[in-house]
């Protein structure tokens, strides 16, 4: 496909519309730099530099789709303390619409996630997380926005981290109105819920995600990769599936079509954090701007290599995304 064509796909994600439900997580970064050991045990020494509170999870997604020029709505929870007006704030900040970010006052806090980041390299994580299903009341509320925006919008994301939001109720009541209303749906599966993403547009794992999905033995080969591929598709019913596979890059499957591999356009790797959203970002929103399946993976690869290539979890913009285009 002509370059310009996928400029013409990129400079029409300013009028696609993106709804995105899921899991949202304060990612928590410390920079700072080792210069010795602890003498009271074998750890390193962090000296800090500075702190960032970075929306993350389905926060991130909706962040990627902004910061390509989409227009995206986030329905999602954070909890009743500082942590989440924090995050909520940022997120309008970025532009991004939190008319669906919702205030559960029974669970325990915010999800968050911290990272001590030294001399480039993550030293550590650190996780604070209620992984309870979120209660009655604000599933219900849940439903009443994705009900009212799903006819509104080109779009949907399931961005699914295993934290109570996606549950069978939310999942299958946002993949029937998709399909009432002719929507793009598509989702970033977690492990223990894969067997229910039945039906959808396009499902995006990762080669260990697919293969523990489905209790299939990990693809040591190609060829392996695609009959993992098949079977998922088989089993899901989905419209299509992109295994992601890292520097290998990513295979993309389409029901009753041959299976096409795409080579990673990475150059350089810092870290993969938030790659997969990267990824089910920028295929949504080039699906949504009606963009065809593979020329929307092969815009979705470009984007993954560029985010990679950052430290921290990132983002990347038209610009960027065309320039990578460009080289091919």
């Amino acid at each position: 496909m002509p370059s310009q064509n996928f400029k013409e796909i990129i400079d029409g994600f300013k009028k696609a519309k993106v709804l995105v439900v899921g899991d949202i997580i304060v990612d928590h970064y410390i920079w700072g730099k080792v210069t010795r050991i602890s003498p009271e045990a074998p750890v390193p020494v962090v000296e800090v530099s500075k702190e960032d509170f970075i929306p993350g999870g389905s926060g991130n997604v909706a962040h990627n789709i902004q910061a390509l020029d989409g227009n995206v709505y986030l329905c999602g929870v954070v909890g009743n303390d500082s942590l989440g007006e924090r995050i909520k704030g940022q997120l309008q900040n970025l532009g991004i619409d939190t008319g669906g970010v919702l205030v559960d006052e029974f669970c325990s806090g915010t999800i968050e996630k911290t990272r001590v980041i030294a001399n480039i390299q993550q030293v550590v994580r650190i996780d604070r997380e209620d992984r309870q299903l979120k209660n009655k009341k604000v599933i219900s509320r849940v439903l009443e926005y994705i009900s009212k925006m799903i006819p509104q919008v080109d779009g949907v994301i399931i961005s699914d981290y295993g934290k109570g939001l996606i549950c069978p109720q939310v999942l299958t009541e946002a993949i029937i109105l998709a399909h009432k209303h002719k929507k793009v749906i598509t989702v970033d599966p977690k492990v223990e819920h894969f067997l229910k993403y039945k039906k959808v547009t396009c499902i995006t794992p990762n080669t260990l995600e697919a293969a523990q999905g489905i209790h299939y033995p990990l693809p040591r080969t190609q060829e392996e990769t695609e009959k993992l591929g098949e079977l998922i598709i088989k089993k899901l019913k989905c419209e299509s599936l992109l295994i992601t596979q890292g520097e290998k890059g990513m295979t993309l499957f389409n029901q009753g079509k041959k299976a096409v591999h795409i080579p990673t356009m990475a150059q350089e790797v810092f870290d993969v954090s938030g790659a997969g959203d990267t990824v089910i970002s920028t295929l949504t929103l080039a699906l949504a701007a009606k963009a065809g399946l593979l020329n929307a993976a092969i815009i979705a690869n470009h984007a993954a290599g560029i985010v990679v290539g950052k430290v921290g979890t990132a983002t990347c913009t038209p610009t960027e995304l065309k320039q990578s285009l460009r080289r091919g």
